[in-house]
């Protein structure tokens, strides 16, 4: 069994695919522990699956996962790790901009005990304006949110215990970079080290201003978890009272109106009978 499973989603990324596969078998090659390759096809429509299994076919330590189409990097990244046999799982991203030369950093953390190891993009060389900015407060927004104290939430480029990643649900589309968020709260030891931030120069960046967006409503998603995980009911039983106590005391004014002033309820407060109803319901 291997000891170290890297797991790497890929998305019409057929420039880049040999190239890393060469830099990520010298590396691991190098660091002397078993390993395995696990890479997805995340419903890639160029040549990506078809360079993917041609490598399986030479390398045994290759595992190729194929996606009826495509279904964004969360699930691509869960069926890595669903398809991963190593003790220690490492993701990254395909298309080159995760030195593969940073691994033995990882490697090395993972072995003083971290259950979970995160990339931080220390210098960073994305748009300041569309990127940059945008993801520092994002980050500082995640950090406070969830009180785990990361400068980069948004790289893929990290190291999991196995064990510990098998806890974490991952479902919709962004929510594997908040995996240390939700780690958190099983206990997780959770350690970040700096990683080379390197300009993609093949293939097109599927990544545009919209994700930021999307990034903003996951938090949102993440907060109410981590309060909420184990005790729903603190947020709904909260809102729901609230709803049959202000219902309640709207339905005992009319009552009143009605026993004691004779009043037409219907005719003159119908909208207000209707949400009293609303309310308590």
């Amino acid at each position: 069994m291997p000891k170290f499973s890297i797991v790497v989603p890929f998305h019409n990324e057929q420039e880049s695919i040999t190239e890393l596969y060469d830099r990520l078998k010298a590396v691991m090659e190098s660091a002397g522990d078993p390993f395995e390759l696990v890479f997805v096809d995340d419903g890639s429509r160029d040549q990506t699956f078809h360079l993917l299994q041609e490598i399986a076919a030479i390398d045994s330590r290759v595992v190729v996962v194929k996606l009826s189409r495509n279904f964004g990097q969360t699930s691509a990244l869960a069926a890595g790790f669903d398809h991963a046999q190593g003790e220690y799982v490492i993701a990254m991203d395909g298309d080159l901009q995760h030195d593969p030369d940073d691994i033995p950093a990882f490697i090395e953390k993972i072995n003083e005990g971290y259950d979970i190891v995160s990339g931080w993009r220390k210098v960073r060389i994305d748009n300041l304006m569309m990127r940059r900015i945008p993801s520092r407060c994002a980050n500082w927004l995640m950090s406070k949110l969830s009180g785990v104290d990361l400068h980069d939430f948004g790289t893929t480029y990290k190291a999991y215990r196995r064990e510990l990643i098998e806890q974490v649900p991952l479902y919709g589309e962004g929510m594997h970079r908040f995996i240390p968020a939700l780690a958190s709260w099983y206990g997780a030891r959770i350690c970040e080290i700096p990683i080379r931030n390197i300009n993609r120069d093949k293939g097109k960046s599927h990544y545009g201003i919209t994700r930021t967006f999307r990034v903003f409503f996951d938090l949102i998603t993440i907060r109410f978890l981590l309060k909420y995980l184990s005790r729903p009911l603190h947020f709904f039983g909260t809102v729901g009272m609230a709803g049959i106590f202000g219902g309640s005391a709207i339905a005992l004014w009319m009552m009143a109106l009605k026993l004691f002033f004779h009043a037409n309820v219907m005719d003159e407060h119908g909208p207000l009978l209707i949400l009293a109803a609303v309310m308590i319901v």
